[in-house]
């Protein structure tokens, strides 16, 4: 089990991230809300962990905040959530806002993350209810706010962070259509695309 990743940032590609630890680069997918405390690339980071083995792959998932770990963990226990699910949640909510939905029953803030219908997000509530209660406020993960970035004027600058946001978006399981659509809500000219993606997943929730 890989618990812990140290190492120098190469690359951020929404929602994965490139680590390279002496001289061995890991690829990490994370949740945006973690995505988006990062420093920058070339900079020393040090991640939370979870290595998941399947037949035909294996899957490094990445974590700012070990206690955001733990409620990943927690989520892919549930019936019908695996772990691309739990990226999904993790990153269209906090840990907090995802604690309060569930302790408060809110099953119409659950549906509207991708890939949650109605009796997976009552299934959730009821299977995560109780066990969650170890994850107080005390313990939550809120997503920093950031300042915007310097304006682009030039079209090609403008394409890659809007490129960025859909790729991102579509890989945490968005349909292309919903995803251009609050790219296209949220947009506006200086923007950076973790700003982009943030706002964007605000807009879907």
């Amino acid at each position: 089990m890989i618990g812990r990743i140290q190492g120098t940032l190469v690359e951020k590609q929404p929602p994965e991230v490139l680590i390279d630890v002496a001289g061995m680069g890991y690829e990490i997918q994370m949740p945006m809300t973690s995505f988006y405390q990062l420093p920058a690339v070339g900079e020393q980071v040090t991640l939370w962990t979870h290595f998941v083995v399947r037949e035909d792959a294996q899957l490094l998932f990445g974590f700012c905040e070990k206690n955001e770990r733990g409620l990943f963990r927690e989520l892919i226990k549930a019936n019908g959530v695996g772990p691309k699910l739990g990226l999904t949640i993790l990153s269209g909510m906090s840990a907090s806002q995802f604690l309060s939905s569930v302790q408060h029953e809110d099953v119409s803030a659950l549906v509207a993350m991708p890939g949650i219908g109605k009796k997976t997000a009552e299934r959730l509530v009821v299977e995560l209810k109780d066990r969650l209660e170890k994850f107080g406020k005390s313990q939550s993960v809120s997503i920093p706010t950031q300042p915007a970035g310097a304006a682009g004027d030039a079209l090609v600058a403008v394409n890659d962070v809007r490129e960025d946001a859909m790729g991102a978006l579509v890989a945490l399981g968005y349909k292309p259509a919903q995803a251009s659509k609050y790219i296209d809500a949220v947009y506006q000219d200086g923007m950076e695309s973790e700003q982009v993606i943030r706002e964007a997943l605000r807009a879907a929730i």
